[in-house]
């Protein structure tokens, strides 16, 4: 009866002792990788990861914190344009959170280029850039812990509340002041002023109906052909395939688009708009017969032609339309 309590003091020991060390040792490399991340962080915003420290401080558990790790390709060589983009982006997004009153170790935000970690991308079977993905303090990462770059673009606006979705963190965006606005509407100003300036005794140019007309049509043309929305989004100018190294200018889907989309788009709609005034010019102008004809035949050609472009980018961003003007 003796031996009972010394039996009972060893099994204690053998069941509770390795699991409470066990649980101290992993208490411990969770606070140094803390540590290590906080001491980064404090250095600069956005982490620089290689393939050691992603599967030490992102893969590798315990973690009890959240990371935002871009996957990117910025060195000149892969001439990745959209990479660049991003990154800026990404970038006014991480020094919005590490520069605001509520930064904490909840999140952290990390990079990760080829060139530095061919063996991350490699290990997620990740062959595309840039990539966002967010890693969660526990678990892994689920379908939605992957940004839709394509259909949200990369601002850093359209981020934070991605970021706030998947990880409860609110992050206020806090831009760089840009001077390039006042700047602009100071030029303006300026421009108008010399002309009110030097033709003080003229101002019949301020009632000119075809350059108001013409000023109308650039602002109509400018925004439907989606620049509001490449402001708002911040979508890649376009997307190269990695694999083949084609350059895509349409965006497949009709929830997107590329900015040199925007730019097509509005080009086609100004050939058409040129054509329409062609035509009415001919029809209401007292030139001779020859010079109507050849503005008729001219109006209806780039009228022809353009939309039937418009139709085609169409018909690319909505696959089951049936219907074709012209040429594909």
């Amino acid at each position: 009866m003796a031996a009972l309590p010394v039996l009972v003091l060893l099994l204690l020991l053998c069941w509770g002792g390795p699991p409470a060390a066990g649980q101290k040792r992993k208490e411990m490399v969770l606070s140094e990788k803390v540590n290590q991340l906080m001491e980064w962080a404090s250095k600069r915003s956005v982490i620089r990861m290689n393939g050691d420290k992603f599967r030490r401080l992102v893969k590798a558990p315990p973690r009890n914190y959240s990371v935002i790790v871009m996957f990117t390709a910025l060195q000149p060589h892969r001439q990745c344009v959209v990479c660049k983009q991003a990154d800026e982006e990404y970038q006014i997004l991480a020094n919005s959170w590490r520069y605001s009153s509520a930064f904490t170790n909840k999140i952290f935000f990390a990079m990760v280029d080829f060139d530095e970690g061919s063996d991350v991308f490699q290990m997620l079977n990740m062959n595309s850039a840039p990539t966002f993905i967010n890693f969660p303090a526990k678990g892994k990462p689920k379908r939605g812990d992957t940004y839709e770059l394509q259909v949200r673009g990369f601002a850093a606006e359209q981020l934070a509340r991605w970021v706030a979705d998947r990880t409860d963190v609110n992050i206020r965006v806090i831009r760089p002041p840009s001077y390039a606005g006042p700047l602009m509407l100071g030029l303006l100003l300026a421009v108008v002023a010399g002309l009110v300036y030097l033709r003080g005794s003229n101002l019949d140019f301020l009632y000119n109906k075809t350059g108001w007309a013409f000023a109308a049509l650039c602002f109509v043309l400018a925004m439907t052909s989606g620049q509001m929305w490449n402001h708002i989004r911040g979508p890649p100018y376009a997307h190269k395939n990695p694999h083949t190294g084609q350059v895509n200018y349409i965006h497949g889907s009709s929830q997107a688009q590329f900015v040199a989309e925007t730019h097509i788009v509005l080009l086609f709609n100004g050939g058409v708009t040129l054509g329409m005034v062609l035509l009415h010019e001919a029809a209401t102008s007292d030139m001779d017969v020859g010079k109507r004809k050849l503005m008729c035949i001219a109006g209806i050609g780039l009228v022809v032609l353009f939309f039937s472009w418009l139709l085609s980018v169409f018909r690319s961003k909505y696959h089951g339309y049936p219907y074709r003007y012209g040429f594909s």
